[in-house]
């Protein structure tokens, strides 16, 4: 039985970003306690678009770009059979995936502005390769494969495409 190949996971370091404190004006600074930075919203949904939204289902027919944010494992038809891919973490230029197809298994991550993995699935086995994608929008169709690309996205949104032929 074939299998997917493991991918080697990219890594690049990243920064955070810092917040200013507004002082408060009063006539005795020393006996006011502080007041933190207020925490920034959190939003559910991405603020990048994709075709299909966040909508996993989207993805079960083997085509679809959805934009994620968190970790969500979803169903698609894949080469061989019904294929999983569980994206396990998203952040900030982040994004990080198993898939998992037949007997095969790949996992695939990248961290940095412009990053991501391309992972090639075939009924014979499969691979992976990350790093940077330039310019790259949607992964071309390969005959009697499946193409998935992850992008890392500033704002803690990944860019998922799967392609059918």
């Amino acid at each position: 039985m074939a299998g997917i190949a493991f991918a080697a996971m990219v890594a690049l370091a990243v920064g955070g970003c810092g917040s200013t404190d507004n002082a408060d004006n009063t006539s005795s600074p020393s006996l006011q306690p502080s007041k933190p930075a207020p925490a920034p919203p959190n939003s559910a949904q991405p603020s990048v678009s994709a075709a299909d939204g966040h909508d996993v289902h989207a993805c079960a027919d083997g085509n679809c770009e959805i934009a994620v944010t968190g970790p969500v494992t979803f169903r698609f038809k894949g080469p061989a059979g019904p294929a999983t891919l569980s994206v396990t973490e998203v952040g900030p230029n982040k994004v990080e995936y198993t898939v998992k197809s037949g007997n095969g298994r790949s996992n695939g991550g990248a961290t940095g502005p412009g990053q991501g993995c391309v992972t090639v699935l075939r009924s014979n086995g499969g691979g992976n390769s990350c790093g940077g994608l330039g310019a790259a929008t949607r992964p071309s169709p390969q005959p009697d494969a499946v193409v998935i690309q992850a992008a890392t996205g500033k704002d803690g949104t990944a860019i998922i495409h799967i392609v059918s032929d």
